[in-house]
C-alpha cells in the first residue's frame, strides 16, 4: 500500500472511530437515565454498551472494517429501537407541584382554566397545596408581563410569563418538568426523556413567590410590548398547549422543548416572522433579545429596565399579601 493510501485508510478508521465514540457517549447516557433497574443494573448496561462500542472500534484497527461497522450498526440500531419505544405518559406518582395537569375551556370570550396552581409556599418542602377552578373575560385582558428568575449563571434563567386583567388579576404561566415525587432536575437528563412537560398556570402569589421568598432567586418583571389581540393569542396559545398535553403528554427537551423555545414557537407563529438567536435557548439573556426586536420599552436603556423590574426584595416584602401582584410592581415603568 502507497503512503497515500495508508494515510487515507488511517484518516478513515479515525473518522469512523469518532463516529463510534460519539454514538456510544450517547448510549451511555441514554442507558444511564433510561434503563430499568436500579443504579447496579444500569451500570451493569453501560458497561456492556461500552464493551461492545471497544470491541467494534477495535476491529477497524485490526483491519476488520466490515465486521466492525456492521457489528456497531446492528447494536446501534437496536439501541435506537429501544429508544423509540420509550414514550411519554401522565401515569406516574408526580411531584405535588405538578401533581394536576392545567387545562382550559373557552366559551366566546370567556376562559375557565381547571387546575390553577395556588400554593401556600413555607419551604420546598412545606407548602399547602392548593388547585383552583377559575375565570377569566378575554375583554379584559390588558397586559403581557415577562419574569426572569435566575439561581446562577447570567447565562440560564427561568421563565414565567403573565397575563394581567383588569381589576388587578394576573395569571402566570410556567413550562415546566413534569417529574416524579423525590426527583430532581437535571439540565443532562432533559436530554434522554427523563421528564415529562408540563404547563402550569399559577397565582403570582404562588409561582413568583416560591422562587424569590423561598428559593432566593433573582427575579426581573419586564413589561412586553404586545398588541391585545395578540396579547389573546398568546394566553389561548398556551391553553392550547396544556390541553393537549393532557391528552398527549410529552418529553421535556432541555433545548428544543423548555420554557422558552415553547413560548418562542408559539410567539412566532402569532406575529410571524422572528429572528432565530442563540438568547432564546441562553434564556438568561432573553431580555436582551426581546429588546433588541422592539419587544420592550425603547424610552429607557435595558439595563434601567433591568434595574426596575428587580423584583425580588419587593416581593419578599409583600410576602402572602393580597395586593402582591400590584406590589412587585411598583416602580416598574408603565408602557405608553
Amino acid at each position: 500500500m502507497t503512503t497515500r493510501g495508508r494515510r487515507l485508510r488511517v484518516a478513515a478508521a479515525l473518522l469512523a472511530t469518532a463516529v463510534i465514540a460519539g454514538c456510544a457517549i450517547w448510549g451511555g447516557f441514554a442507558l444511564w437515565y433510561q434503563a430499568p433497574g436500579g443504579p447496579a443494573l444500569k451500570i451493569l448496561c453501560m458497561v456492556l454498551w461500552a464493551a461492545a462500542a471497544i470491541a467494534c472500534a477495535a476491529a477497524l484497527w485490526m483491519r476488520r472494517v466490515a465486521g466492525g461497522l456492521l457489528g456497531f450498526a446492528l447494536a446501534f440500531g437496536g439501541l435506537l429501537g429501544w429508544w423509540y419505544s420509550l414514550v411519554p405518559t401522565n401515569n406516574r406518582q408526580w411531584a405535588d407541584d405538578v401533581a394536576q395537569i392545567t387545562n382550559g375551556t373557552v366559551d366566546g370570550n370567556r376562559v375557565t382554566m381547571h387546575n390553577v396552581r395556588n400554593f401556600a409556599w413555607r419551604s420546598d418542602t412545606d407548602f399547602t397545596p392548593r388547585w383552583e377552578t377559575r375565570s377569566y373575560d378575554l375583554d379584559s385582558l390588558k397586559s403581557v408581563d415577562m419574569i426572569l428568575s435566575y439561581w446562577g449563571s447570567p447565562a440560564i434563567a427561568h421563565l414565567l410569563v403573565s397575563f394581567g386583567f383588569d381589576g388587578g388579576d394576573y395569571l402566570a404561566f410556567s413550562v415546566e418538568i413534569r417529574r416524579d415525587k423525590h426527583e430532581d432536575f437535571s439540565e443532562i437528563g432533559g436530554f434522554f426523556k427523563e421528564f415529562e412537560l408540563s404547563v402550569i398556570a399559577a397565582d403570582e402569589r404562588d409561582i413568583v413567590q416560591v422562587r424569590t421568598n423561598v428559593r432566593d432567586e433573582r427575579d426581573y418583571l419586564y413589561h412586553i410590548r404586545l398588541p391585545v389581540l395578540e396579547m389573546r393569542s398568546l394566553f389561548l396559545a398556551y391553553i392550547d398547549v396544556a390541553n393537549r398535553l393532557l391528552h398527549h403528554p410529552r418529553f421535556y427537551n432541555t433545548v428544543t422543548a423548555n420554557c422558552t423555545t415553547l413560548v418562542y414557537h408559539m410567539l412566532k407563529r402569532i406575529v410571524g416572522h422572528l429572528p432565530v438567536d442563540y438568547r432564546v435557548l441562553f434564556s438568561g439573556y432573553l431580555p436582551e433579545y426581546v429588546y433588541s426586536i422592539g419587544g420592550l420599552d425603547k424610552r429607557y436603556p435595558l439595563e434601567v429596565l433591568r434595574s426596575l423590574g428587580h423584583i425580588s426584595e419587593r416581593a419578599k416584602k409583600a410576602d402572602g399579601s393580597a395586593d402582591f401582584s400590584a406590589l412587585i410592581r411598583q416602580g416598574v415603568p408603565p408602557l405608553n
